[in-house]
């Protein structure tokens, strides 16, 4: 069996990158960081989440695969152990010896800070010697936090505290550690972008569909900020797309108590309140339907024009008359 493992280890990693991606060299990108990898242990959904003082954290830190599981792989960065390491858990290596694995060839090992976590909530973190201080991992259940360069050693220990002690969805979950870590000192040098990903369970077949949450904040001010902004923006939008599945259903309650809550994240979303409109429209509650397109209408004139094209689009259904009242409406 050891024999096996050792043959499938050396053909994933040959067969994804060549011998040179394997020696540490100056043209590797400094992501010098913090970084969170996390199960939800009631949906299954795996995530990434990381902030650093560096351009894109997210496209070369960050890594998941729907059904397999996650990496972060940051300090001075080999992008490639994101996909090899994917590919060795999914062909059945524990995150232990997927990292494992990744460093034995790796000439820049002592420079690595790595962690991935597998579908199972398994989950194993490496920092090299050489890392630069403060810099350290805390791993846990369903979880590891990791960090280098930071301001205090104090910063993994904080964020592992926050996401074993808060709630809601997994993004919301791993962003609340990464505030955590800024409140704590963060980066020494401070903050310029950051990223969240979260993949599912299980794939569906569907690359698109197998992505929970994907957000990127590449350059800003106050990173973490403006995650928390989107993330917001991020789950309005995910109670619409829930709302419009319920209507197909004909659960028009349950529809309603969807887009509210939607409006409720982002009161001053003009589309968000117009296609609640629609499906008012589509369901006879012109009454309320008139309240709504009276103050979207002040707004923006644009969102008027464009009912007469949804009509003739099938999306909705009133008649002449009342789509003639519709346009009257200031």
């Amino acid at each position: 069996m050891k024999k096996y493992f050792l043959i499938l280890i050396n053909l994933v990693i040959f067969s994804h990158s060549s011998i040179g991606q394997q020696v540490y060299n100056k043209e590797n990108p400094l992501a010098h960081t913090y970084s969170i990898v996390a199960r939800d242990s009631v949906t299954g959904e795996m995530g990434v989440a990381v902030q650093s003082h560096w351009f894109s954290v997210g496209s070369i830190v960050a890594w998941g695969k729907a059904g397999v599981g996650v990496v972060a792989t940051q300090s001075f960065v080999n992008p490639s152990f994101g996909p090899r390491g994917l590919s060795l858990l999914e062909n059945g290596l524990s995150p232990q010896m997927a990292v494992e694995s990744l460093l034995k060839l790796d000439e820049g090992s002592a420079v690595r800070q790595l962690a991935i976590l597998n579908v199972k909530g398994d989950v194993f973190a490496y920092t090299g010697s050489n890392c630069i201080d403060y810099a350290g991992h805390i791993t846990g259940k369903n979880f590891s936090v990791q960090a280098n360069l930071m301001e205090k050693p104090t910063v993994w220990q904080a964020m592992a505290k926050a996401f074993e002690n808060s709630k809601g969805s997994l993004a919301e979950r791993m962003l609340i550690a990464m505030e955590a870590a800024e409140s704590e000192g963060g980066d020494i040098r401070g903050k310029q972008s950051a990223a969240i990903l979260v993949v599912k369970a299980k794939s569906i077949g569907n690359m698109w569909e197998d992505k929970v949450v994907d957000l990127r904040i590449d350059d800003h001010e106050n990173p973490l900020s403006e995650m928390r902004r989107l993330l917001n923006i991020h789950t309005a939008y995910d109670y619409m797309n829930r709302g419009d599945v319920a209507v197909e259903m004909n659960d028009f309650k349950l529809a309603k108590e969807l887009y509210q809550k939607a409006q409720e994240l982002n009161p001053d979303n003009l589309e968000m309140k117009f296609w609640y409109a629609v499906t008012l429209a589509n369901n006879g509650n012109i009454k309320e339907t008139n309240t709504l397109l009276e103050e979207i209408f002040k707004k923006n004139k644009n969102w008027q024009m464009l009912l007469p094209r949804l009509v003739k689009s099938k999306l909705l259904s009133v008649s002449e008359q009342q789509l003639k009242l519709f346009m009257e409406l200031k």
